[in-house]
């Protein structure tokens, strides 16, 4: 079996960051996916869930509403292991090119009053929210993204190195 793309990506060496997880062809235009990354996995702790839950909120309204952006946009969501959050885009552009975005997106969560869609009627879970908590992980994303958005490491993988075998089973470099 293959192993999908993201998981050639070295988690004990990606830093957050914005990253092109990948890009596809869908009828005559591309999409591509973005692994937008908050925390260092494996060594940062998770995201908190309601946190995780208000910043989907709150930056999939911001970037549906942006109007430079908001035909481009196809999906913004959470990572199941809540280190960050995958952005689709149509098209095909440098991480590095959508950093702007991404700025004012998380930068945006500072001045929320509330949660937009948390209520019973449009959210699935409308009592698992935490804004002040989203926040602070946004504040703390987007001063790490202000700081570092010279360094290549902020939008481009680590890669693992694999070791295939002559019957092309895979195994981790370690």
């Amino acid at each position: 079996m293959d192993l999908i793309p993201s998981f050639s990506v070295d988690h004990t060496a990606i830093v957050p960051g914005i990253f092109t997880s990948r890009v596809d062809t869908v009828g005559n235009g591309t999409v591509t996916t973005y692994d937008v990354r908050v925390t260092r996995p494996n060594v940062e702790p998770a995201i908190d869930v309601a946190a995780m839950h208000s910043l989907e909120h709150l930056i999939a309204t911001f970037l549906r509403n942006d109007p430079e952006w908001k035909d481009e946009v196809v999906y913004w969501g959470p990572m199941g292991c809540l280190t960050g959050f995958y952005l689709i885009l149509k098209g095909d552009r440098h991480p590095r090119e959508i950093c702007d975005l991404l700025l004012r997106a998380f930068r945006s969560v500072g001045d929320a009053q509330t949660v937009p869609g948390a209520t019973p009627e449009n959210c699935g879970n409308y009592l698992m929210h935490n804004l002040g908590m989203a926040k602070w992980y946004a504040s703390r994303f987007a001063d790490y993204l202000a700081k570092n958005s010279q360094r290549d490491e902020t939008f481009e993988y680590p890669k693992t190195e694999r070791l295939t075998t002559e019957d092309g089973r895979q195994f981790f470099d370690s």
